[in-house]
């Protein structure tokens, strides 16, 4: 069980967590639908991110979801995002100059940036989640 009692707001444990904040929980979602309609990546690819970035954050609930990334990526485009993600989540300071120019072999400008944002916004989430001990769905009794 998570260290605070899911509110009444929302239909997951992380949407119920973050539901004492209506207001908040409402922008978190719509931010969430933009990254995962975005033309940029398809949401194959940043659910294959998100896993990535799930067992970094060592957010429970989120390991729970999906379980862990592809081992072998279909593409070499994912196979750079995914290792993106995890050094973004180990230490995001390892991630300088010289590194974005790496990936821009393989990703836009643009394509970086959004990368970044959902890889920020992600961790962020799971950052949320872990800190207040959020588990997997089936610990909670509807």
């Amino acid at each position: 069980m998570s260290y605070i009692k899911l509110s009444k707001h929302g239909e997951t444990p992380f949407e119920k967590l973050l539901g004492y904040v209506p207001e908040i929980s409402h922008k978190w979602a719509q931010l969430e639908s933009a990254f995962f309609q975005s033309q940029t990546f398809s949401s194959e690819f940043l659910e294959q991110v998100r896993r990535a970035l799930a067992f970094n954050n060592l957010c429970q609930y989120c390991m729970a979801k999906a379980g862990k990334p592809d081992e072998n990526p279909e593409s070499i485009k994912l196979e750079q995002a995914l290792s993106f993600a995890n050094c973004y989540a180990i230490d995001h300071q390892t991630i300088d100059e010289q590194y974005i120019e790496q990936m821009k072999q393989y990703f836009s400008e643009g394509e970086l940036v959004e990368l970044i944002a959902f890889c920020s916004f992600i961790s962020a989430a799971q950052k949320f989640g872990a800190s207040l001990g959020l588990q997997p769905r089936e610990y909670y009794v509807e």
